[in-house]
């Protein structure tokens, strides 16, 4: 069933034009991922097929299955401040989430046995005892926990997790996800992964998070110089397919060269006179040369700025600790840093990880212990709050009131405009205002801002979010490269796999643990501790679980054990009796064999109860 089409679409932002003549069709169960370079119109595209933008040109089509239920998660949600998180996620017509709502309001007034008793009665009648564990399962994966909170009091991030909470709730069977790893931790992205797996789900979304895309997507779309080009594929199939694409075009520019150039001959020698009929040929000429113009290759990011030199003294954290009120993010923490350093850092979000980097930079104080920092480390502090600067400066400024000129490797210099251009902001960018950036533009722009103050000890807190893949790769190459320390928290699982020597984990309750590794092998590692440690409970379980079956009496059983016990007092008693009459020597012959046969008889009787009675005390 086909669930979206776009024919002839074009979008334009006054001179820009944003995507030219472009076509999709998405069918039922596509999980399909948009990639393109920051501020080329990603957002944009996801808001037209969302419906929340018109398409352009006489004969555009966007057109959605009129049947289907779409659902948008957008970069920065918008929900009323005075609205409770509860009243937000379960703002909804289906009847089976209304009955949820009311049956976890009155969870909250349990004294009033009228309300809770229609409640169950409602959940009873809509079955929806299933589809409310489910959506306690997704909260709990999310850590949305306090539910009478209002949505004003909420982070940027703790909205986004709501947002997306929402939408999962809600069970559209068209998701339309912007960035939707932003936010989450590691343990969130990998659970969320599993669940937009499900065969029955349709997805458009937009992320950089390659191993996202490597395990979920079965097609790429990559929006490159106004067009839409399709891969089949994940991620591994996309790069592959690419290559292919841009060494096909290389070929196709070269061969449109050469004809341009017998044309060009041609048009020279062409008698004025025969113009009108050769106009087919001249327009003909006008396409050959527009393709032979082509750039097959986008522009790359350079960054090759000078790092100050590093001493041997770096960075050394004694035993801190730090707690806010009884909770405690940091306890007792040592390290030493060395040179060259790549550490990552990984953690349930809120258990101190940018508590940390500020105990580090001495933003913030331990409450006991001491951070030395090393006479020639310069810190490059690239913080998950982003630029702050004021949104009606233009960008060209943001720079030269950091610097004129930049100073580079082999004591050659860089103008604060030739920087720019470098980092994709061409002259005519630089006089934007930064209002007018895209969300990865600005976090572009401020990596430049801390990577032009000379660092030697870069220090990044989510530097990958909103960034689009191509300055990723660019930053990761420049990190591998990068002459000094690097300490970095990122959900981003790729971009620590290819940096990290080894890692902080923040286990809570102020436990860092030092892993030597990336986050791979950590996953790895973690996982089969995990197995190991529950298959251990479960065997016990298990086997207490198959004993108290076998100690399980039925009712004659039961009957039988309580007559047997009786029985063997009597059959004892008379053993006793019999025993003692031997001790008679009035006793005659015969009355000593008729004893002797009844004790006998005694005896075997009692063996054979004894023996059964054990058996049934086992399993009593």
């Amino acid at each position: 069933m086909n669930y979206l089409t776009l024919e002839k679409v074009t979008k334009t932002y006054g001179d820009k034009v944003l995507f030219k003549d472009i076509n999709l069709h998405i069918n039922r169960g596509d999980k399909v991922a948009l990639v393109a370079q920051n501020g080329t119109g990603k957002t944009t595209l996801l808001r037209l097929i969302a419906g929340e933008e018109k398409g352009e040109g006489e004969h555009c089509k966007v057109l959605m299955h009129r049947d289907i239920r779409v659902g948008y998660l957008r970069q920065e949600p918008d929900f009323p401040d005075d609205w409770t998180v509860m009243e937000t996620i379960f703002e909804s017509e289906n009847p089976l989430i209304k009955a949820i709502r009311v049956y976890e309001e009155a969870l909250l007034y349990p004294k009033d046995e009228k309300n809770m008793q229609a409640a169950l009665t409602r959940m009873e009648d809509l079955k929806a005892w299933d589809f409310e564990a489910k959506i306690k399962e997704i909260l709990f994966k999310l850590n949305i926990t306090e539910l009478n909170k209002e949505v004003g009091t909420l982070s940027g991030g703790q909205r986004k997790r709501l947002a997306l909470a929402k939408l999962l709730i809600d069970e559209p069977e068209f998701l339309i996800l912007d960035e939707p790893t932003n936010h989450l931790d590691l343990d969130m992205i990998e659970w969320l992964e599993e669940y937009l797996r499900q065969a029955s789900l349709t997805l458009f979304m937009v992320t950089h998070d390659r191993y996202f895309l490597e395990r979920v997507c079965t097609f790429i779309v990559e929006l490159d110089r106004e067009t839409l080009h399709k891969y089949n594929g994940n991620y591994s199939d996309f790069l592959e397919k690419k290559a292919t694409r841009f060494e096909n075009e290389a070929l196709e520019v070269e061969k449109a060269r050469k004809l341009m150039k017998r044309e060009l001959e041609w048009i020279r020698r062409m008698p004025k006179a025969r113009g009108t009929k050769a106009k087919s040929r001249v327009d003909a000429f006008d396409k050959i040369k527009e393709k032979a113009s082509a750039r097959i290759q986008k522009q790359e990011i350079q960054i090759d700025i000078k790092g100050a030199r590093l001493g041997s003294k770096i960075l050394e954290v004694n035993y801190i600790t730090k707690q806010y009120g009884n909770k405690v993010l940091i306890k007792d923490f040592f390290y030493k840093f060395k040179k060259n350093e790549r550490v990552g850092i990984v953690g349930k979000n809120g258990v101190g990880k940018t508590t940390f980097l500020k105990l580090l930079t001495k933003e913030i104080r331990p409450d006991s212990g001491t951070v030395t920092i090393g006479g020639t480390v310069q810190f490059g502090h690239y913080t998950q709050d982003g630029i702050q600067v004021a949104t009606d400066k233009r960008v060209i400024d943001v720079i030269t009131d950091i610097a004129e000129y930049i100073p580079l490797e082999k004591g050659q210099k860089l103008t604060a405009s030739q920087l720019l251009e470098r980092f994709l902001f061409d002259k005519k960018h630089q006089q934007v205002l930064v209002s007018q950036l895209s969300g990865g533009e600005r976090r572009r722009l401020y990596l430049l801002t801390v990577l032009m103050q000379n660092p030697n000890f870069l220090i990044l807190d989510e530097p990958t979010n909103d960034l689009d893949i191509l300055t990723l790769n660019v930053l990761e190459n420049f990190l591998m490269d990068f002459p000094g320390c690097v300490l970095i928290v990122s959900h981003d699982r790729f971009f620590m796999d290819k940096l990290v020597d080894h890692l902080f984990i923040f286990e809570g309750d102020g436990i860092i643990r030092d892993y030597n590794g990336n986050y791979t092998e950590y996953r790895a590692n973690k996982k089969l501790e995990d197995r190991t440690q529950e298959k251990a409970p479960k065997e016990k379980k298990a086997k207490t679980k198959s004993e108290e079956e076998k100690r399980r009496l039925t009712y004659m059983e039961r009957k039988e054990f309580d007559r047997l016990e009786k029985e063997l007092e009597k059959l004892e008693a008379r053993k006793t009796e019999l025993t003692e009459k031997f001790n008679d020597s009035n006793l005659s012959s015969e009355e000593i064999q008729k004893f002797s046969i009844e004790l006998g008889q005694i005896k075997q009787e009692i063996d054979e109860k004894e023996m059964r009675w054990l058996e049934l005390s086992e399993l009593a």
